[in-house]
């Protein structure tokens, strides 16, 4: 290769990295849009959204009302205006993420019969809804729930008419999103619904307690969970990582006679019940670290506590001043010393001590990069121990977590693709004695196997299910590693999250040559090319590049590679923006077809030069492989070395 064709390559390189840059500009849309600043805590909510777009019809909206907060909508601003329905910001109900970790904010529209007339998305972090799927794609999903009614119960997948479950049609390729957006909507819907009466309140049976005298003390009640830690750290709300949490909170039940009594003290929990009526109920929150309060700036202007609430199945139980009492003290021997206190009371018979129930903490989290401040909740589980009451505990049927009915509704595939893992693992542990098998002239019985995964990488993992593993995973591992590691996240793709575990102890044992030599549908793609074209006659025409311009440009991976991460410690955005270097998205997961034609010349490129070249983009440019590489140093089990073999290595990386 000479000069002029190096200096190319690398123009070459530094060109798509500005066109990924730019390009996607052009249908960014509600991609990381800026949204006013002052949002999360503004009044007048409709003076900053396009309520209007969202309520056809509806000519004046109200201030926020209600915790979680919504909008009345209005035919008019007279005397005599008639309601319309509710407005509402996701954002303030729910922080579901979705499949970039970030939450889909999301303006919806609902008439006072529950039905839902508008839904806009204002601001998403999807990767995939930027660089690979149109937005218009979400846009058409979110269309699917208009004239549908939040009493409905509604999935995302085939409608099941026996069960009363009306089905979605999913975005291919971005089964989580919608999965996470679907939550959003109900959740949302819900939630305002409930407040408005146009869903009634959960009926639950009463707490029947067991009570024997015992009193407790506090390393008692935190061993038998009769309380609580809601512990929030600073990375979790956008703040430099250090010893002291954001918030620690520490909670628990007060109506069961046995655990009152030990908390606050025989006179106390007497002057408790006498101040409440049989059906309310009574928790305390303590704070025993961090200086942030829990009783949020609404409390200061106007009694309402605005960072708790109480979640029990799908109600939400919120706090004015009135709906609390003062804690003095603890009265259970080594209770921790703390800053702030409260009693409060559940005023609501739909509240039941017998159920399981969340303390929510309503905070805001900072986005390092642009300085955004997010709606987000930190929430901790609280269940009466089934010794404490009648009969044990309830039985009831837990909704699954969004990544939970990912894995259960492709539960065969993911069967079979965990089976093929193992397989190829197995396979290649022997390949030694696979290759005592082969000769120069016949080579099939490492070959056969060899050529057999590469086309089941190439058309069942990459073009079937678009499990291609990419530098975009590495990069949200590292994150996750420095500041939140949130398991849900990995677990929202099964697929992906199985190849990694395969990926990263295989890299530990073999070097990352079974990923990257076997494995990688682009890798593979580009290999069985090359290989073809050598087939039909072309071999004459194959070469390698010299070895002094091998030397120096396979270290541009790495620069790559190290770039990326970079850019990523700045904007998790821009640095996905910039990983379109990757021709991964454009090859499997959306299609040459479905790109502007630069992302397509692009992987036409790559893939034309691999029939003279082998693997040149694995070689010269795969941040991805790049960062195998690495940790491929410390790996179990080498190639061993032979006398018939030279210097050269070359079967080593």
């Amino acid at each position: 290769m000479t000069l002029l064709g190096q200096r190319f390559a690398i123009l070459g390189i530094a060109f798509f990295l500005v066109l990924s840059l730019f390009a996607p500009h052009v249908q960014a849309g509600a991609y990381e849009a800026e949204l006013p600043a002052e949002l999360a805590t503004a009044k007048d909510m409709c003076a900053l959204l396009p309520c209007a777009e969202v309520f056809p019809g509806a000519k004046y909206f109200s201030e926020r009302k209600g915790q979680p907060p919504y909008v009345e909508a209005y035919d008019n601003d007279t005397a005599q205006k008639k309601l319309l329905g509710y407005v509402m910001l996701s954002t303030d109900i729910t922080d579901t993420p979705a499949y970039s970790g970030k939450p889909v904010v999301t303006l919806i529209g609902m008439d006072t019969a529950g039905k839902f007339v508008g839904v806009q998305v204002l601001k998403h972090s999807e990767p995939i809804l930027l660089l690979g799927i149109p937005e218009s794609a979400l846009v058409n999903f979110n269309n699917q729930y208009l004239g549908k009614s939040v009493k409905d119960t509604i999935e995302v997948g085939p409608s099941r008419p026996e069960e009363n479950v009306i089905g979605l049609d999913a975005i291919s390729g971005a089964t989580v999103t919608v999965i996470a957006q679907n939550q959003v909507m109900m959740m949302s819907g819900a939630a305002v619904a409930r407040q408005t009466g146009i869903i009634e309140p959960t009926v639950r049976d009463p707490a029947r307690f067991l009570a024997n005298g015992q009193r407790y003390d506090w390393a008692q009640l935190v061993q038998m969970g009769l309380v609580q830690q809601l512990l929030v750290k600073p990375e979790q709300v956008g703040l430099p990582r250090g010893p002291e949490p954001f918030i620690e909170l520490w909670f628990g039940d007060l109506n069961h006679p046995d655990l009152g009594r030990s908390l606050l003290g025989e006179r106390g929990y007497d002057n408790l019940r006498s101040r409440l009526q049989p059906q309310e109920s009574a928790f305390f929150v303590i704070r025993t670290a961090g200086v942030e309060s829990f009783k949020g700036s609404g409390f200061v202007r106007g009694g309402i506590y605005d960072r708790v609430q109480v979640k029990q199945g799908a109600d939400s139980f919120t706090f004015r001043d009135l709906d609390s009492y003062n804690l003095y003290g603890l009265e259970a021997a080594g209770a921790p010393r703390y800053g702030e206190s409260a009693i409060f009371v559940i005023r609501s018979s739909a509240f039941s001590a017998a159920f399981p129930w969340k303390l929510a903490f309503l905070g805001n989290r900072v986005d390092r990069a642009t300085g955004h401040r997010s709606f987000a909740v930190f929430e901790s589980k609280y269940w009466l121990p089934a010794s404490l009451l009648e009969g044990g505990r309830p039985k009831i049927v837990e909704p699954d977590a969004p990544w939970v009915r990912v894995w259960k509704s492709q539960a065969l595939p993911i069967s079979l693709f965990a089976l093929l893992l193992v397989a190829v693992t197995v396979v290649y542990a022997y390949r030694e004695k696979l290759t005592r098998l082969s000769t120069h002239k016949n080579k099939w019985p490492v070959n056969g196997f060899k050529y057999t995964f590469w086309a089941i990488s190439i058309f069942w993992i990459g073009f079937g299910y678009m499990a291609q593993p990419s530098i975009t995973q590495v990069l949200t591992w590292f994150h996750a590693l420095l500041f939140q590691w949130t398991w849900s996240l990995f677990l929202s793709d099964p697929f992906i999250f199985l190849f990694w575990i395969f990926i990263i102890v295989t890299v530990f044992l073999f070097g990352r040559g079974l990923f990257c030599g076997w494995m990688c549908p682009f890798g593979s793609l580009q290999e069985a090319i090359y290989k073809i074209a050598r087939a039909v006659g072309l071999k004459r025409f194959q070469t390698q590049l010299p070895q002094k311009w091998h030397d120096r440009l396979k270290w541009l991976k790495y620069a790559v590679f190290f770039f990326l991460l970079a850019v990523s410690m700045f904007s998790m955005g821009l640095a996905e923006k910039l990983s379109e270097v990757e021709p991964f998205k454009t090859t499997f997961l959306v299609g040459v077809m479905n790109r502007a034609w630069p992302y397509g010349l692009f992987v036409a490129a790559i893939l034309g030069v691999s029939i003279f070249i082998e693997r040149p983009y694995c070689k010269y440019i795969c941040p991805l492989g790049a960062s195998l590489a690495m940790p491929s140093t410390f790996r179990w089990f080498g190639l061993k070395r032979k006398q018939d073999c030279n210097s050269c290595k070359a079967c080593a990386v």
